[in-house]
């Protein structure tokens, strides 16, 4: 019989706000791999203590004070430990990790990219797209290995992957450059995105709803930012994918959803 191994990816918006609500989401969903984005704090101060009492005594942090962090805690073995700078500055926006069975595991924060789609009158989006460009180098050379990229992209590539195409072209996240940059990092290991091959478009798949919404479920103007992505060796492995939709509503909630995929090794 295959091992079933469980892998959640979510923006948490910081570990230590919302500490509690990621304690349901391990008691709810126990997943055997979290990959945590925006974590906002520095390794030192990381409440690692209740993710090792709910058994994720295996832990690769990459912190960073008020900003950013991104953070990898497994109920099961993971090795080497991986910090690409792909923003060129420091930033704390990647960790990766190698599974038992060979598989990697990367976890990226890619930046928002400001309010202006325009990277002569907003730098953070030229940033936004430089580290894209740097991820492209990246994943072309990875060759035949197994691995599995996921977390907040910051980007929702396909028109039924947000509330309003139409409305959203010229918002940062969605606009024609920013998807044509994802479709080429896609194209680039001939990447399998995971959601839309268990939930093929057009179907509804959000991952984040503004907190500026009053009320977030009936209004619905939902993106999918957040992804998993595979090379097809591992996609093959998969046997479910879905999204957390509830825990927009738990108390002081993230404005992304968990992502769950499941494989059978």
């Amino acid at each position: 019989m295959a091992d079933t191994l469980s892998i959640c990816s979510w923006n948490i918006n910081s570990v230590r706000a919302r500490i509690d609500i990621v304690e349901q989401l391990l008691r709810d969903e126990a997943p055997d791999i979290l990959c945590l984005q925006e974590t906002k704090v520095v390794n030192e101060i990381f409440p690692t203590d209740m993710f090792k009492r709910m058994g994720y005594v295996h832990q690769v942090l990459n912190g960073q004070r008020m900003h950013h962090g991104v953070a990898i805690m497994s109920k099961v073995p993971i090795h080497e430990d991986d910090r690409f700078d792909w923003q060129a500055n420091g930033e704390a926006r990647h960790v990766g990790v190698r599974l038992d069975n060979g598989v990697r595991i990367e976890n990226v924060y890619v930046p928002a990219g400001g309010d202006v789609p325009d990277r002569d009158v907003n730098p953070k989006f030229g940033q936004k797209l430089d580290f894209i460009e740097r991820m492209i180098q990246w994943s072309s050379g990875l060759g035949d290995k197994s691995a599995i990229l996921t977390g907040d992209f910051n980007i929702a590539p396909l028109e039924s992957d947000v509330w309003s195409h139409k409305q959203l072209l010229n918002v940062v996240s969605h606009t024609p450059i920013e998807c044509e940059i994802l479709a080429r990092l896609q194209a680039s290991n001939d990447w399998v995105d995971i959601g839309r091959h268990f939930h093929p478009a057009p179907a509804r798949l959000y991952t984040w709803w503004s907190y500026r919404a009053k009320d977030w479920a009936e209004s619905d103007r939902g993106r999918r930012l957040d992804h998993m992505w595979m090379t097809k060796d591992v996609a093959d492995k998969a046997v479910s994918h879905r999204v957390v939709e509830p825990a927009r509503s738990w108390i002081k909630p993230s404005d992304h959803i968990p992502i769950i995929t499941e494989f059978a090794f």
